[in-house]
């Protein structure tokens, strides 16, 4: 193992689609290089990677193998808005259940706003309150809370997520990547959040976001990395990128801030 990442507070991790190939060949790749792997989970009817029983096996034994943990995303494409609540609801429950057993440090869920009428400006009130009972009814189906991280969208301010956090007993998934899209110092929003923050994502913007920490000012990572030391931040930092080069390129730019 990189014994440098010993001397984070923080689990570094990554996601499940480094090299071009399924999650277990990923994991195998990755398990000598961080100490937690995001499983990006898809359950659309073209595709469907939710591990089954003996995959699940492997990956625990990957795990207990390798001192790993593991955060789930929670699929893309759910909708907690009223008309499409029950269907995302049933969604979200089916990776659950399919990956309860490998004792995740947290599920990651987004909180989408396409129902907010922003032609007679944000009326947040009604949206937020779905997302209460939306999440509220999520939590008491599955039986997990505090587990769930409610992540920021570069679409709308974080501070939206504020009543649904706290009215829901859940977590936060802080997406600094996304602040970067927005243009925001994320060291305030950091000192803000971080108490109730499991999961961070981190990754550059260059044509897009998700690419490698190299595109950033080392100096903003740097902020970043010594903000997390200054909390004493032992949640999980996962550089969220999706290629071989992006993921050894951002690990030597935090290697490089330490």
């Amino acid at each position: 193992m990189n014994r440098w990442i010993d001397k984070l507070p923080f689990r570094i991790g990554t996601s499940s689609y480094i090299i071009p190939d399924d999650i277990l060949p990923n994991v195998r790749f990755l398990a000598d290089k961080v100490k937690d792997i995001e499983l990006v989970l898809f359950d659309i009817d073209e595709y469907c990677n939710i591990p089954d029983e003996k995959q699940v096996e492997k990956l625990n034994r990957l795990a207990a193998e390798n001192g790993l943990s593991y955060t789930v995303h929670l699929p893309l494409n759910l909708n907690f808005s009223a008309d499409a609540c029950d269907i995302s609801i049933e969604k979200a429950l089916k990776v659950i259940n399919g990956t309860r057993d490998l004792d995740p440090f947290a599920y990651v869920c987004h909180l989408e706003c396409k129902d907010i009428p922003f032609a007679e400006g944000p009326d947040l009130s009604e949206w937020q309150q779905q997302r209460i009972r939306a999440v509220n009814m999520l939590s008491e189906r599955s039986g997990i809370r505090s587990e769930l991280a409610v992540e920021n969208l570069e679409t709308y301010p974080i501070e939206w997520n504020g009543p649904v956090v706290h009215a829901c007993g859940t977590h936060v998934c802080l997406d600094i990547g996304h602040l970067f899209l927005q243009k925001i110092d994320p060291v305030p929003v950091m000192r803000k959040w971080l108490p109730l923050t499991s999961v961070i994502h981190l990754h550059g913007v260059g044509t897009r976001d998700h690419q490698s920490l190299s595109h950033m000012d080392k100096g903003l990572i740097k902020s970043v990395i010594d903000e997390l030391f200054l909390a004493s931040y032992s949640g999980v930092v996962t550089l969220e990128i999706f290629n071989q080069s992006d993921f050894e390129s951002s690990m030597e730019v935090v290697k490089g801030c330490i």
